[in-house]
């Protein structure tokens, strides 16, 4: 057993391919414990081999033995004729077998059959293509797969970039782009790194770096929620640029606008500024192994700090000044004090109207006259008569 490990797989989807022949492979993205994370194909004949192979090697805990040991998944034999509905339909499963796979003792889960199995091979950075083979399709496993496998549905069309710019990458977890290239993007991540592939080439790209075909501006784009929405400020970082905020671990503030290029405009006491959306965490939220090593990651570039951009739109996108921010927030700050002075008062003039109405003398029930001699004699006993005579 190596020092190297895997800390977590993840099902992307699956592709259909038709060269040499048409065939399926399914999409894993990798993580490990250098915090590199790399894309491989695997067909589901592949897997199961591997599977059959690791329950070989570990015969108690696969319930060969004794069956109440087995804590190594299961995983279906492939059919005869593996076609796209069955690839399609396989999907939960193969998620499942991997998170539990994965969150094995550590002499399973990293054991060498398994990290040999799940390493990058050459056909991974350079897959087989023809270029008289139609180019092939991806299928993406949807978020809530595990909730409705059965809605698990393709082909999903890839939303389609264009670079604005030349990125040099930082990392071998990361794809450069040139000037004018093309991608298709895969995920979307909110910390500003997208998961794009260029023709035969994948890895994380800076979304700042990418522009919509159809106009400068990002129809996903959410507008500015001045009421603001609470996060915990878990990495320290000191501002570089202008309107960019410094912070220190622990911080507690309010993000009024999530820009998809993964720099946030937050608001701490009434200042507002940009922050890196990957040093932060939603306040009451649970703190992950997987944010905990996204610590020693960069944040991505900015868009107003990239040069020499080639934009093939006309009008720039559309900025809101951070001038704009301070003073729209100021006024729901103060719209918002303004309207609890209000309640307030009002309050305030219930209770004084209860508490002089408690203070006021309670009205005395009126005595009634005395009856005359007459009526007595008239109306009462024979007994309360004599009293009178």
């Amino acid at each position: 057993m190596g020092d190297t490990f895997i800390r977590h797989i993840e099902l992307l989807g699956y592709e259909k391919r038709f060269f040499p022949s048409q065939h399926y492979v399914y999409m894993f993205l990798v993580k490990w414990n250098d915090l590199s994370e790399k894309v491989v194909y695997r067909r589901f004949t592949e897997i199961y081999e591997f599977h059959k192979a690791l329950k070989e090697m570990f015969p108690i805990e696969s319930g060969d033995i004794n069956i109440e040991n087995r804590i190594i998944p299961h995983l279906p034999a492939p059919k005869w004729f593996d076609g796209q509905r069955s690839t399609e339909n396989r999907q939960g499963t193969l998620a499942e077998y991997c998170y539990t796979l994965v969150n094995l003792p550590h002499k399973i889960s990293r054991c060498l059959h398994m990290v040999n199995f799940f390493k990058v091979r050459h056909d991974d950075m350079n897959p087989v293509t023809d270029s008289q083979i139609k180019k092939p399709e991806v299928f993406l496993l949807p978020k809530d797969s595990k909730k409705n496998p059965t809605d698990i549905t393709g082909p999903i069309v890839l939303q389609t970039y264009r670079a604005i710019a030349d990125y040099e990458k930082s990392s071998t977890s990361e794809m450069p782009l040139k000037a004018g290239d093309m991608v298709d993007v895969v995920e979307k991540s909110e910390n500003g790194w997208w998961f794009c592939q260029l023709k035969n080439k994948r890895g994380w790209v800076p979304a700042a770096y990418l522009e919509p075909m159809d106009g400068p501006d990002e129809s996903e784009e959410q507008e500015p929620n001045y009421a603001g929405e609470a996060y915990l400020v878990w990495k320290s970082y000191t501002a570089v640029e202008e309107d960019e905020l410094t912070l220190k671990e622990g911080d507690t503030i309010e993000v009024i606008h999530k820009l998809l290029d993964g720099w946030w405009v937050i608001r701490k006491d009434e200042t507002t500024g940009y922050y890196p959306s990957m040093y932060l965490q939603k306040a009451g939220e649970v703190n992950t192994s997987v944010k905990s090593e996204q610590r020693n990651r960069s944040a991505p570039p900015r868009r107003s700090t990239i040069r020499n951009v080639k934009s093939i739109h006309k009008q720039g996108r559309k900025q809101i000044s951070q001038e704009t921010y301070r003073r729209n927030s100021k006024k729901y700050i103060q719209n918002q004090r303004n309207m609890r002075g209000s309640s307030q008062n009002k309050a305030n003039v219930i209770i004084e109207k209860s508490e002089s109405e408690d203070n006021k003398p309670k009205a005395q029930p009126a005595v009634p006259p005395r009856p005359s001699k007459d009526l007595i004699l008239n109306r009462c006993t024979e007994s309360t008569r004599r009293k009178i005579l």
